[in-house]
């Protein structure tokens, strides 16, 4: 393992994050909502502005964004050929790296990397976004390396790898449930008997319970929930959703939600006192409750093929009086009733190249402004979109490509990579290079 450190002078981290930082995947809520002020909410006449790029390898996890630095894992083959067949295990040899840029410049400030062998499908990089805490980056590779290092120097603080400390398999699509900090602990879906989810000391690595079995560990980020003054951490695997006791890993309920092909992909969503889970072939919504001083829930509706959406990739968001997701067998953004899940409409413009096409699993990223109903919306295509979404409708109110489509599936090119919204800008990636484009609306006006 070897770490690589340029010059780095009056960058000292401070205790709490910025309010314009984006430290870890959707956000720093964990709610894809982008709250700043004096940002574009069309696309000027003259175009957006890339402030600046720098060179990257594989990768389908997205950036953070804090303190000044951008922080990205990725992956430099040096063997092997990516099939992107979702049945195939494609072998690759290479490094898994960590990277860490200055946000305003986009200067390599280290790098931290290791040799790392892959055996997976869809095989071109890690998946998860580093989060950013307390002067901490914590990133997950795709084959299990949980490593904690400093932020400002990059070296290596305490590491972990889910194959050798827990027995754990690389689910067939590579290790992609982003981990969570929250307070003082860092929680994870890890694998193995007894350990779907394990929660660690977030200073040291040191475990403090493990929980769950399952067939497979599955990809759905550990998610935590507060509701009736009581936090509990949901963890959805193949076979089942569960709400567990975030300080002892105790089962408080558990109700069968078995996806297609064991996708636990998307992270539950919760607002007000509804939880609403989907993924390829199932979809519901619970209803929290407490029981005897304990967190419950009781289902309300369940997806047919006639309601309801059906993720894989992108990200589910509630906005006002509906909920959004692109379906991944029509690859349509769509929009569906909170009360009943009904569809309320659906539309191929801001997912793919060619509309009406028979091409499934389409994507696209939401990222809602604000309390607004104004959403930027990245598409497979690598275009950021502005558009409104209500209930009532889609309406696109512009966009323009900001980063090529490097990566392919089913014969078409696509960038799978969700960004980060910071500090007025935009940063993301493809399997070429980062990009950070300059959202600052008085740039434009000036």
């Amino acid at each position: 393992m070897k770490t690589f450190i340029t010059v780095v002078l009056g960058l000292g981290l401070t205790s709490a994050l910025n309010a314009g930082d984006w430290s870890k995947w959707l956000g720093p809520t964990g709610n894809s909502i982008f709250e700043d002020s004096g940002i574009v909410t069309s696309i000027p006449e003259q175009g957006l502005t890339t402030k600046w790029e720098h060179e990257v390898g594989l990768g389908y996890g997205g950036p953070s964004v804090a303190d000044g630095r951008v922080y990205l894992m990725d992956y430099i083959k040096e063997s092997g050929e990516l099939s992107n067949n979702p049945g195939t295990l494609d072998e690759l040899t290479g490094t898994e790296r960590i990277l860490c840029f200055d946000s305003t410049s986009g200067e390599l400030l280290w790098e931290y990397e290791y040799n790392r062998p892959y055996k997976m499908s869809y095989p071109a990089g890690p998946r998860c976004t580093p989060i950013v805490d307390g002067g901490k980056v914590y990133a997950l590779g795709a084959e299990g390396d949980l490593n904690c290092l400093d932020a400002v120097s990059g070296k290596l603080i305490w590491s972990k790898n889910f194959q050798r400390d827990y027995g754990a398999e690389t689910p067939v699509w590579g290790h992609s449930a982003h981990p969570l900090v929250y307070g003082d602990t860092l929680y994870c879906v890890v694998g193995g008997k007894g350990s779907v989810a394990v929660a660690f000391d977030k200073l040291t690595g040191k475990e403090r319970w493990k929980a769950l079995s399952a067939s497979s560990q599955g990809y759905c980020p550990p998610t935590m929930i507060k509701y009736d003054g009581i936090e509990q951490l949901v963890i959805w695997h193949p076979e089942s959703i569960n709400g567990l006791n975030p300080k002892t890993g105790e089962v408080y309920w558990s109700e069968k939600m078995k996806p297609t092909w064991g996708g636990s992909i998307q992270a539950p969503r919760v607002v007000d006192n509804k939880l609403f889970v989907a993924g390829p072939g199932v979809a519901g919504l619970f209803e929290l409750s407490t029981v005897g001083g304990k967190p419950a829930v009781e289902m309300l509706w369940r997806g047919n093929p006639r309601n309801a959406v059906y993720p894989v990739n992108g990200n589910i968001i509630f906005g006002e009086d509906a909920i959004y997701a692109v379906d991944q067998g029509d690859s349509a953004l769509t929009a569906i009733s909170i009360e009943d899940g009904s569809k309320l409409w659906q539309t191929q413009e801001p997912v793919l190249k060619e509309i009406d096409s028979k091409d499934r699993h389409g994507t696209a990223f939401l990222i809602r402004i604000g309390s607004t109903d104004t959403y930027y919306v990245l598409s497979e295509t690598g275009d950021l979109i502005l558009a409104e979404l209500t209930a009532a409708g889609y309406r696109e109110i512009g966009r323009q490509n900001v980063i090529e489509p490097t990566n392919s599936t089913w014969g078409r090119p696509v960038v799978w990579s969700y960004p980060a919204f910071a500090e007025k800008s935009l940063f993301t990636r493809n399997d070429k290079k980062l990009v950070a484009v300059d959202l600052n609306k008085n740039t434009y006006t000036n």
